[in-house]
């Protein structure tokens, strides 16, 4: 339970975790799905999502653009801005988890204390926590370049850009590592599915 301040005081829920966890029949969790702009991180989370909700899970996915549109609208890209988007991201899996939902966050991530307060922020809660590196390399991200950013990096247009000029620190604790070959998107989807069995999250 966090500390009381001055104006602000903890409000114990009505419901408990498990009471929750029961009536889904799942334990709630987040998996965090960290790599560079074009690794394909969103789209391994997104047949993920489907997976899930196919087999008869909830969960939902947080996508790092998607949030842009709402909750992280006023962010920018500057270090600061993109630390906090991340932040922001983590509190509100977590709020997801503990309601007892999978919450699949896609987010570049670049830095291993991001990833770190973001591991922390679960595991300080007793809340299940995966991270899933989509370790494609750099070379292939650019030659795919979905949205055109690496070129526009290489031009000199998108200062600061991961990869290019500014470091992707390649986790060194994640749970599970998606190959750098290419390999069937059902595949790599199946390894996550797996990892949440295997962590008691679903049934196997």
């Amino acid at each position: 339970m966090p500390e009381p301040t001055a104006n602000v005081r903890w409000h114990a829920p009505g419901l408990t975790r498990d009471e929750r966890r029961a009536r889904l029949g799942q334990r709630g969790a987040t998996v965090w799905f960290t790599g560079l702009s074009g690794s394909g991180k969103s789209t391994v989370a997104a047949a993920v999502e489907r997976a899930l909700f196919d087999r008869g899970h909830h969960a939902y996915l947080l996508d790092g653009d998607n949030v842009r549109f709402g909750l992280n609208a006023g962010l920018g890209f500057s270090p600061e801005d993109r630390d906090e988007n991340v932040r922001r991201l983590a509190e509100a899996a977590a709020l997801f988890a503990d309601a007892g939902l999978i919450a699949l966050v896609s987010v570049i991530s670049p830095y291993e204390v991001q990833r770190s307060a973001a591991r922390t922020s679960h595991t300080s809660r007793s809340l299940d926590f995966v991270e899933v590196w989509v370790a494609t390399p750099l070379a292939e991200c650019e030659r795919r370049d979905p949205k055109g950013l690496y070129r526009r990096a290489r031009n000199g247009e998108l200062p600061g850009f991961t990869g290019i000029d500014a470091p992707y620190e390649e986790p060194v604790g994640a749970d599970l590592v998606l190959a750098r070959e290419p390999a069937p998107l059902d595949e790599l989807v199946g390894q996550v599915l797996d990892l949440l069995a295997a962590r008691g999250v679903t049934a196997p």
